[in-house]
């Protein structure tokens, strides 16, 4: 036997704690998922890392990012082993994700604190629709603990932009990350600084595009597309500028190579347009089209942490 508590009843029930976000992204199509929290300090989040890392079970990688735990995940189901805590049991993992219909349910264990963490700190986060519990369920000690922690589902939907700007005035990256602070749909997730070739021939200054992702249920993309045209617009300075998006956890191998590429390459509008087509990649031209070729990299480039932000010399 189960019963289920709401953010609310766990927090009457264990006190007030720390997870401040918690969102189920899926991408169904890949068979993968992201389980992301907002914790309001580094050490649970590192500790928690560790331990998943670990534990395994249908965990595939974890990672943190800008105050985000993320948890890289199979659906489906895998078998827990824990670490050092004892033989058999010891820290955190998830056993199983499932899809059903427009929610997630993630099955996490945990022993000791890691227990107060499933049950208690992520369950009442108000994200979560509801958290069940066993009927024996018991927190800290040596006790080991399992729930199920039920919560919408999401995709994640990255957008990138480019050519905003003019030699005067205005900066692309600046538009990007207040259009993801700023926008009423869905949850602002990563923003990234592209930095492109160089020696490009049309750039303002710097030569970047920029981009950044949303987690966002299925039936609000058109909304949230809608309202980022009609933001960039609005604060576009130059008449060439091209919105980029994007669905899915796993950028295509070749759309990252083109993105990558673009650090050193002088492309056509006509290659990015190319690239996008064959990517998976929709293409908005917002004022125009010249910035197009920073759009498309902006989309490739955006999973591959600080080399988006340089050029491959940084790197070597």
């Amino acid at each position: 036997m189960v019963y289920s508590l709401t953010p609310d009843e766990v927090r009457e029930r264990y006190g007030t704690l720390f997870c401040k976000g918690y969102y189920t992204i899926v991408d169904e199509e890949a068979g993968i998922a992201q389980v992301i929290e907002k914790c309001v300090a580094q050490g649970p989040g590192e500790w928690d890392a560790v331990n998943r890392r670990r534990t395994k079970g249908v965990i595939t990688g974890v990672s943190l990012k800008s105050g985000m735990v993320i948890t890289d995940v199979n659906v489906g189901e895998g078998e827990i082993s824990f670490g050092p805590v004892q033989a058999d049991t010891g820290g955190q993992g998830i056993k199983a994700l499932r899809i059903e219909g427009d929610r997630v349910r993630t099955t996490w264990y945990g022993i000791a604190g890691a227990s107060v963490g499933i049950g208690a700190c992520m369950a009442q986060c108000s994200d979560v629709i509801c958290t069940e519990y066993p009927d024996d369920f018991v927190m800290g000690g040596a006790h080991r603990a399992h729930v199920d922690i039920i919560s919408p589902k999401y995709v994640r939907l990255v957008i990138g932009i480019d050519d905003t700007d003019t030699k005067e005035k205005g900066a692309s990256w600046v538009t990007s990350l207040k259009l993801g602070t700023e926008c009423p749909v869905g949850k602002f997730l990563e923003h990234r600084i592209i930095q492109l070739n160089p020696k490009a021939p049309n750039k303002t200054t710097n030569c970047c595009s920029t981009a950044v992702s949303f987690a966002v249920k299925e039936e609000d993309i058109p909304a949230l597309i809608e309202f980022a045209v009609d933001f960039v617009r609005k604060e576009s300075y130059s008449e060439d500028t091209v919105m980029t998006v994007f669905k899915g956890l796993r950028i295509p191998e070749k759309l990252r190579e083109f993105g990558e590429s673009c650090k050193t390459v002088l492309y056509k509008p006509e290659d990015a347009v190319r690239a996008a087509g064959e990517n998976g990649v929709q293409i908005i031209s917002v004022t125009g089209m010249k910035g197009v070729i920073g759009a498309v990299a902006a989309i490739g480039c955006f999973d591959t942490g600080e080399k988006a932000a340089g050029i491959p010399e940084d790197f070597q």
